[in-house]
Order: structure tokens, then C-alpha cells, then sequence
């Protein structure tokens, strides 16, 4: 079991239903909680924070390049949340135009 497993927090993907025993199965995305906290202070909103991570892990999985210095070990949603906490991706502000 790695060092890290205290860490790891089950996101439910696509499709899939949140069940605690499904939590590290198929249609889930695992990412490590530290990372969470750490990009929910950059995104507060939960709905928000967890469409821009779903939609860079789909982008990730489908062969795009990470914008950072990933890790071996780094999944694609550590990653994407790396992103969001280095500022390389965000959330666009509708509020400029108006």
C-alpha cells in the first residue's frame, strides 16, 4: 500500500454512481485530499472545481500534454489539480464584459 493511501479521495466519474464500495473502482478518479483542499482555495466552489478537473483528466486521458512537471506516480486528476494550484488553468470570469 503506498505511503500516500491516508491521502487518496475517490471522485466519482461520468456515469457512475457514489457509492462508498465503489469508491476505487471502474468510473472513479482517485486524487490525492491535500491536493483538494489546496485547489478548492483557488476554486471554492465544489460544482466548479470539479468540471474543470473532469473536463482536464478527459483532456489528459484523450493524449494532451500536462502543463506542469508531473510525477510518474501522478494520475491524471493529481495533475489537473496541480494545474489549478500553479495557476496554469482556470476557471474564465464571465463578469469582465459586463
Amino acid at each position: 500500500m503506498p505511503e500516500d493511501a491516508d491521502k487518496i479521495v475517490a471522485f466519482p466519474g461520468p456515469g457512475s454512481e457514489a457509492k462508498p464500495s465503489q469508491a476505487s473502482g471502474k468510473g472513479s478518479i482517485t486524487m490525492r485530499s491535500d491536493l483538494v483542499e489546496e485547489a478548492s482555495k483557488i476554486i471554492p466552489e465544489p460544482p466548479v472545481l470539479i468540471n474543470l478537473v473532469s473536463a482536464r483528466v478527459k483532456q489528459l486521458n484523450l493524449g494532451r500534454s500536462p502543463l506542469i512537471q508531473a510525477d510518474h506516480r501522478m494520475g491524471a486528476a493529481d495533475i489537473a489539480l496541480t494545474e489549478i494550484i500553479e495557476g496554469k488553468i482556470g476557471v474564465d470570469s464571465e463578469d469582465e464584459d459586463s
